[in-house]
């Protein structure tokens, strides 16, 4: 299938290079050409050119360089009848096909849009003049929605009917069923997929109408608030972002969009003076999403909690940040308030919520910090382990020391100490806290060997028995640990309240010592104890073991013997208890 010369040239000659490409980049006037930021590679510095004398642009960055036709195939990543066609209905001319006129595919896609079209403006006449409609007005009017927004947006309105929709536009039953307009009831009838909702109209970066969102009215007993469109042959979701038609021009004039989670959000930024604005449809921020967003902007603010999606969510967008070379933000909204409340009640606190967002990471780590007071040395480790846990999820290392510094400021540490497991990237770092304690106390030192156990398992774990501990929480938190073979989260389930509470504060705290050595001393104290308690033995047997645990005891000082010593006390300590029935 080709199209005809003559209208390839109408096309060309009815359209300005410029002005198509400044819908995608921001141009500014260098002598004869504009310039920009070439949106087929990233760079800091434009070298892409635009010559309308010639109807040409060619990047000196990337080497990319065509005509208006090619930069559209580009950008839109389409073939070249499509881009042809694209360019052919803005300017309002004809195309005429050379072998067969256009494909299939074309012609059911123009066949579906159509009635999209025809559907979008059933809905809206219905909005705006019928007596069914009139608490859809006044919803819409104490939303701040109606008149001129209403018109703007194309709102419409779904009558509360079987299939009026159907009636009415007496289109044929598979492009009903196709564009997801209708569906064929349990009766074998078609009825209209909406009904007594209000109607968004969803439109492609192009302004073609694909799909619609309904909302429900306040007080209906319909469970779910919004019904959105199925995806068709025309409509993917990950794909497509509302209001992006609208906003296009003012996206690329700041190099920036903003992301929402819903229509009335959208609308509520527009109606505020903030023309960048776009949702997603119904379903999370897709790379499908970024990848059509880099068209257009490099900076992406998010209009939503975008932490509470966790930590794969973080990962993806620190991935979409390399690849695409985007800056993801969040705006910060007073609590309780979103887009659409903001933009009726106080608009300077919509645009001063956008002006003041902070970085991706910036805004998730502000969360933890103010998330609770720092009331002793046990608060301030725990918050500094919670809050290098997030800066440690990005992959740029020089970003993650920048953070832990803040973090170490915010909590009252070393900076050098967190800068350092920041270095590393530990996911699960953990931060000094040494304590004082006096040498030999043995409390001191079962917490010691607990907090330890929890830290450097491998290290210490083959040392350490129920007998070594006196103090009757820290044998329980002994205990939990080693079911659960070292993880926390699985021993402070097992644990008892009392024993929990041990473990979290083990859990914050690292003693600057050799585990081998604090379990050895663990032994020694543990001996010393069972032997106190046999002094009154006359038992041979008995004494004879106590004085090989005495001679051990001895050389468990120096190191050449103290494995061995360690080794052989271990075995008399649970061989002595068992006698004993411990």
């Amino acid at each position: 299938m080709a199209i005809e010369e003559e209208d390839l040239e109408r096309v060309r000659a009815s359209l300005v290079l410029s002005d198509v490409v400044s819908q995608y980049v921001a141009l500014r006037r260098v002598g004869r050409n504009q310039v920009g930021l070439c949106p087929f590679h990233a760079e800091r510095s434009g070298s892409f050119n635009v010559r309308d004398e010639t109807g040409r642009y060619r990047c000196f960055g990337c080497g990319a360089a065509g005509d208006v036709f090619k930069f559209v195939q580009e950008i839109e990543h389409v073939d070249f009848v499509t881009a042809v066609e694209q360019l052919a209905s803005k300017a309002g001319i004809q195309l005429r096909y050379t072998t067969g006129g256009e494909s299939k595919d074309r012609q059911r896609r123009k066949q579906l849009v159509e009635a999209m079209s025809r559907a979008v403006e059933w809905y809206h006449q219905r909005l705006l003049t019928s007596p069914d409609a009139r608490e859809a007005r006044d919803y819409l009017r104490r939303r701040g929605l109606a008149g001129d927004t209403a018109r703007t947006f194309k709102l419409g309105w779904a009558p509360d009917d079987w299939d009026a929709l159907c009636r009415d536009l007496k289109l044929p039953a598979d492009v009903l069923r196709d564009t997801g307009l209708a569906f064929t009831n349990k009766a074998g009838r078609l009825q209209d997929s909406f009904r007594a909702r209000v109607m968004f109209p969803i439109f492609t970066e192009n302004g073609d109408p694909v799909a619609f969102g309904g909302r429900i009215m306040p007080g209906s007993p319909d469970p779910a608030k919004y019904k959105n469109s199925s995806e068709t042959t025309i409509y993917a979701k990950s794909k497509t972002l509302y209001g992006l038609h609208w906003a296009k021009g003012d996206i690329v004039s700041s190099d920036q969009v903003i992301v929402c989670e819903g229509y009335t959000d959208v609308i509520g930024f527009h109606r505020s003076g903030v023309r960048r604005a776009v949702a997603t449809c119904g379903t999370a921020l897709t790379e499908d999403h970024v990848r059509l967003l880099k068209r257009y902007a490099s900076q992406v603010v998010l209009a939503f909690d975008a932490d509470a999606a966790g930590q794969g969510a973080a990962q993806r967008f620190y991935e979409w940040e390399e690849k695409y070379q985007v800056r993801v933000s969040v705006a910060r909204f007073p609590d309780g308030k979103d887009p659409g409340d903001l933009s009726v009640n106080d608009p300077d606190a919509l645009k001063e919520a956008v002006d003041h967002a902070l970085p991706f990471l910036g805004f998730r780590l502000n969360r933890v910090l103010n998330s609770r007071p720092l009331r002793s040395p046990e608060d301030r480790a725990r918050m500094a382990q919670d809050a290098l846990a997030i800066v440690n999820e990005h992959p740029n290392e020089q970003v993650r020391k920048l953070y832990a510094g803040q973090v170490a400021t915010h909590v009252g540490l070393p900076v050098n100490d967190l800068v350092q497991l920041a270095q590393r990237g530990t996911r699960a770092p953990t931060v000094r806290v040494v304590q004082q304690r006096q040498v030999g106390t043995p409390e001191n030192a079962e917490f010691v060997a607990v907090a330890m156990l929890l830290q450097r398992w491998d290290d210490i774990a083959p040392w350490l028995v129920e007998d070594l501990f006196a103090q009757e929480v820290a044998r329980r938190a002994f205990l939990a640990v080693a079911e659960a073979g070292g993880a926390i989260e699985k021993a402070l389930e097992l644990a008892d309240p009392e024993a929990r509470e041990f473990l979290e504060r083990a859990a914050v705290t690292d003693v600057d010592a050799d585990p081998v050595l604090e379990a050895r001393n663990l032994i020694a104290a543990a001996t010393r104890r069972l032997l106190s308690r046999q002094s009154n033995i006359t038992d041979p047997a008995v004494m004879l073991s106590m004085r090989e645990a005495r001679l051990a005891l001895e050389l468990i000082e120096h190191p050449e013997a103290a494995d061995g010593a360690a080794e052989a006390l271990l075995g008399w300590l649970q061989g002595a208890n068992e006698e004993r029935g411990e």
